[in-house]
């Protein structure tokens, strides 16, 4: 049994994402388990850096805005009067769920409060900015038949 990160290896992390001025924005310190190339659902510049890692590496990944969360869309951000909001949204980091005429669901976050005016973006935190994700390797084994089967619970999207 090989404990080097492969395709269809199941494997444990942890992460930190660093902003472009190395400030620590999300940390998951609980290790994250996933079967590799195995619907982990991971970005592919990461899949690509933990083959061939071991348990116990660290590895830096640096993503562009456009290969980490995107761009940043400006046609999702909206503004209204603050006294059009309802009050349990009237705060700094307030989910809310939209629907469009389709029926669609986005989740928006209120970004800015400001001079009476309420501004909510749909947005990734993440979107438009160029990121690191500094990835410790906790675990590598084969997985299990029913792991392979059903997957492992509470796979990373790490996108």
């Amino acid at each position: 049994m090989s404990d080097i990160i492969a395709k269809n290896k199941f494997v444990s992390l942890t992460y930190a994402i660093t902003d472009e001025t190395g400030e620590i924005v999300e940390r998951i310190d609980l290790p994250v388990p996933l079967i590799l190339g195995h619907n982990s659902q991971l970005i592919e510049k990461i899949e690509q850096a933990l083959i061939g890692k071991k348990t116990g590496d660290i590895i830096n990944v640096k993503l562009t805005a456009e290969e980490g969360f995107g761009p940043h869309q400006p046609d999702l951000t909206f503004t209204d009067d603050l006294q059009n909001v309802p009050e349990e949204f009237q705060r700094i980091g307030a989910e809310v769920q939209f629907q469009n005429d389709k029926g669609e669901s986005k989740d928006f976050r209120v970004v800015s409060i400001e001079n009476g005016k309420l501004t909510v973006d749909g947005n990734h935190p993440l979107a438009g900015k160029a990121i690191t994700y500094i990835i410790t390797v906790t675990e590598v084994r084969d997985p299990t038949t029913d792991e392979m089967a059903n997957g492992v619970e509470n796979q990373p999207s790490l996108h």
